[in-house]
């Protein structure tokens, strides 16, 4: 049925805002939601998509531009709010989220797969300097949907649920020389460039290009830097570097590299 085809758009990504929407034709969730809540209602609303079937909002970290409108939605809208318990006591924390948690903050646990209604998510943990960290993979119809964003270095664990997705959001946050000669102080070129920070162009290709397996159908880009990055600069990398391996670019796997403060298309998946 048409309606059961798995979708995917990203309203935002980056330090601006973050928030991808992953669901079907009558509803889905919400991996992060750094953007205001009345901007999430209109593109939802673009995409046939009532804000009423939103069915949680899943977490990666206590970051503001990840949990922006995280109070609002659900506390005021009743939209069940899903995080490790370390990253809630991050966001009860956090300034910038105005309506503090209640009866809307669900836990998850890294590792340990929670299912709402035919969504099936699995946190796992990611290296990132915010209070807790976790990328999810979200499996619909025997489909993987993979979201790696705000991650220092891709270890085991991230690989191995790379390795498996079908559908894949990694971050390429950075090209290294436009970071190195930009006008970032030492200390926050060096907090970007660490172990916790994020992951730069040349490291996703690499791996994206050491690891490609046949079953990985999409790849985006995303969480691209505003003063370090470029979408071309990031799409080409990965597709230089995956050509070199034989492996051709709009045949054997599409690539997109998401805008920061503009949706993207509406993906339907076969």
């Amino acid at each position: 049925m048409v309606m059961d085809k798995l979708r995917f758009i990203s309203f935002a990504s980056g330090s601006s805002g973050n928030c991808y929407f992953i669901g079907n034709a009558v509803h889905g969730i919400l991996i992060d939601a750094g953007i205001g809540v009345r901007t999430i209602k209109k593109r939802l609303k673009e995409i046939g998509i009532d804000f009423s079937q939103i069915l949680g909002v899943f977490v990666t970290h206590d970051h503001i531009d990840h949990i922006k409108a995280v109070g609002a939605l659900g506390e005021v809208h009743h939209i069940p709010i899903y995080a490790t318990r370390l990253v809630h006591e991050g966001i009860s924390k956090s300034y910038g989220v105005t309506v503090r948690l209640n009866a809307s903050r669900k836990y998850v646990e890294k590792n340990e797969t929670i299912s709402v209604f035919d969504f099936h998510v699995t946190p796992f943990a990611v290296s990132h300097d915010g209070t807790d960290n976790v990328g999810y993979t979200i499996t619909y119809q025997g489909k993987r949907f993979t979201v790696a964003t705000d991650l220092g270095y891709i270890s085991d664990q991230v690989a191995l649920h790379i390795k498996r997705a079908n559908y894949l959001v990694i971050e390429a946050n950075y090209d290294e020389q436009m970071l190195l000669t930009g006008h970032y102080p030492a200390y926050l070129k060096s907090r970007v460039a660490s172990k916790t920070g994020h992951l730069d162009n040349k490291e996703t290709a690499e791996f994206l290009s050491e690891n490609y397996h046949e079953g990985l159908d999409y790849i985006y880009l995303c969480h691209l830097s505003k003063d370090n990055n470029t979408p071309q600069k990031a799409h080409d990398e990965v597709q230089h570097l995956l050509e070199e391996k034989g492996i051709v670019v709009g045949q054997q796997v599409q690539l997109f590299a998401l805008e920061r403060t503009t949706p993207s298309e509406l993906f339907i998946f076969e």
